[in-house]
């Protein structure tokens, strides 16, 4: 009997590391077709340029829903696909079937991890370096091919922008649809074998994919688009669009595939009867709660509104005035992603407990298509102004693209704060499964077990923050040497005579990424499994729920900081109003100092923020992947005590 329980329990690990592998090749293959299709892309929309504002748009913005579709599509089809295997061998035993298909969340998040630190690294070294040097010391503009580090600078906007944010919006697709199939499994679904109220996570993405479709015509052919004033307003209509037509999506899916009435089990508590639109409010509220995020992040983030003008305006006394107004302004613009979050949370506990949960970040990602697509649009216009630059193109050519690059900025924001909204439901589900799973029937904050792993989880994105910032730091130090020695050594380099050495500065950034992405790696992959074998399952709760509480809090104003910085900086560069006007023109001391605020930004905005969705998220994905061995054979410290 013994003997037959190992065998079933070595069957289900080998599972877990097939679905393990499965995540892996998808969220690499998924990386690496988007940034294929970016670079194809970039050219292209650089070209599409000398034609008109509106031509190089539909080339910028069809590009990235190309890759938009293709990881919702990949990533869905693939866990349909090893769900439909491993029912081969499971048949009906739902609860292992999709315990074992976790490891594919497991698996795409790890590669996120190092898509995201490694390629924040990347990008950010190239862009700090490239800025100090080429536009405070050297006065030269942005992407000027005299500048060393100007490839690699592009090369890392296509690493962290495109592969980065695409592995993360993959890995939390994955781990929620896995956190919320684990949840269906042992809820009336599983016993009365109702397969396809089951896979109701998979008809939601589904739904989205459809939905996206249509709500992409709205920008490429019901619309045109004449005049630059119309690009962002444009952008954002795809938000509302997808948001409205995906409720009523929503109401249909519900409608036909969920039972009029059904049980959730809940950590050992009474049993809670949800009906079928219940689960259609759960899953509603985090599609609308992902809107109100994207559009408090646009608010906070865009030079359009007073919170980046304030801070432009701030640089007129110095750089540290601009510091000072961009963290007051992060810190500030947590507030209503939180109430929403919160309200999100709530609303979907109350009606469907940790599977409502689930179900609401999945709601919040259902439209993750159309996010990407406008995410997607940032880099590849901003490359696109890069190559006009550098092949010394019309001015006429860079300010189409210049104003590409202005709306991108903006959506890229937007894209941050989906992405971390959704990570905050995502681990919370998570959390969930994981304490389903080890068999927990409450986490009692006051216990001493639990409080001790609440501390330190509240402690550990300080840490993990602190890691990749000063990897950005040794990173840019390098770079910044490496670029003054080219000025002072290649002679003939400022007048355009020779060619800087584009392959040295392409090395730094890679060597750096490669070698400073493990230890933030390590951290989060190894404390999880650390506080489990020593401490035990409830220990690790606390640590995650700490975790979880403080990541997004520091996520969100990183990321909101960064941006903020950044946009001012433009404010100031394209001059558009009296205001802005008064602070430039480009090389004023007002100017110069926004400069600095968006070097100290860049990697808040593109490394240690959008980072911790990762490490919130991976913490939770792999301890409910280990959840049974923590609760079998945990806590040893205790043990001996």
């Amino acid at each position: 009997m013994i003997k037959c329980a190992e065998i079933q329990k070595a069957i289900s690990v080998a599972f877990t590391t097939v679905a393990f592998i499965l995540g892996v090749v998808t969220s690499v293959l998924s990386g690496y077709l988007g940034m294929k299709i970016a670079t194809y892309a970039n050219a292209r929309t650089t070209l599409e340029a000398r034609k008109g504002v509106s031509k190089a748009f539909f080339a910028a913005f069809r590009s990235g829903s190309v890759m938009g579709f293709l990881l919702a599509a990949d990533g869905l089809l693939v866990l349909y696909i090893a769900i439909n295997l491993f029912k081969i061998y499971y048949k009906t035993e739902w609860e292992g079937l999709f315990e074992a298909i976790t490891g594919y969340g497991l698996g795409g998040s790890s590669v996120a991890l190092f898509g995201r630190v490694g390629g924040g690294i990347y990008t950010k070294a190239a862009d700090v370096g490239a800025d100090l040097v080429g536009k405070v010391e050297r006065n030269i503009p942005e992407d000027d091919p005299r500048n060393p580090a100007v490839i690699a600078d592009n090369v890392g906007d296509n690493v962290g922008d495109i592969a980065g944010m695409g592995s993360d919006l993959f890995g939390s697709f994955a781990e929620s649809s896995c956190a919320a199939l684990v949840v269906a499994s042992i809820s009336s679904f599983g016993t009365s074998h109702d397969f396809t109220a089951m896979c109701f996570p998979l008809l939601i993405s589904s739904m989205g994919i459809v939905v996206c479709l249509i709500t992409t015509l709205f920008a490429t052919d019901f619309y045109e688009i004449k005049e630059v004033n119309q690009i962002e307003p444009a952008l954002k209509r795809q938000l509302i669009i997808s948001t409205a037509l995906m409720t009523l999506g929503i109401l249909l899916v519900c409608f036909l595939a969920l039972p009029s009435s059904f049980t959730i089990y809940n950590l050992g508590s009474t049993p809670k009867v949800v009906k079928w639109w219940h689960l259609f409010f759960c899953v509603a509220v985090g599609l609308w709660a992902g809107l109100i995020i994207g559009y408090t992040t646009e608010y906070f983030t865009s030079n359009a509104y007073s919170p980046v003008q304030d801070v432009a305006d701030s640089c007129r006394t110095g750089a540290a005035t601009n510091i000072i107004f961009g963290l007051a302004l992060g810190y500030k613009s947590v507030i209503i992603p939180i109430f929403a979050i919160a309200v999100a949370i709530y609303v979907s506990f109350a009606l469907a407990v940790f599977y409502g949960i689930a179900v609401a970040a999945l709601g919040m990602l259902s439209t993750i298509a159309t996010g990407l697509a406008i995410d997607a649009y940032g880099p590849i216009s901003d490359n696109a102004g890069g190559i006009a630059e550098m092949a010394g193109m019309s001015h006429h050519i860079r300010e189409r693209t210049d104003a590409l690059d202005a709306a991108g900025n903006t959506t890229a924001a937007i894209g941050k704060g989906f992405a971390i909204g959704s990570a905050a439901l995502v681990s919370l589900a998570l959390f969930g499964a994981y304490v389903s799973r080890a068999s927990l029937t409450s986490v009692d904050v006051l216990s001493a077990k639990v409080f001790i792993g609440l501390i330190v989880g509240a402690m550990l994105p300080y840490w993990f923050s602190a890691m990749t910032m000063k990897s950005v730091g040794k990173a840019a130090l390098s770079m910044v040497e490496e670029v003054r020695r080219q000025f002072n050594t290649i002679p003939g380099l400022m007048e355009g005579i020779n060619n800087p050495d584009y392959a040295t500065c392409v090395k730094i950034s890679t060597d750096a990424s490669i070698k400073e992405m493990i230890p933030p790696g390590a951290l989060v992959m190894v404390t999880p499994l650390v506080v489990g074998i020593l401490f035990g399952v409830e220990t690790l709760a606390g640590l995650l729920a700490g975790a979880l509480v403080s990541g997004v809090q520091i996520a969100i104003s990183a990321s909101n900081t960064g941006g903020a910085w950044d946009n001012a900086k433009k404010y100031i560069e394209a001059g558009a109003s009296e205001h802005a006007r008064s602070l430039g023109p480009k090389g004023s001391d007002a100017h110069k100092a926004a400069v600095i605020g968006d070097t100290v930004g860049d990697p808040l905005k593109d490394t240690s923020g959008p980072s911790l969705n990762i490490l919130i998220k991976l913490m939770a994905e792999e301890s409910l992947v280990f959840a049974p061995f923590f609760a079998a054979h945990g806590g040893l410290l205790f043990k001996i005590g």
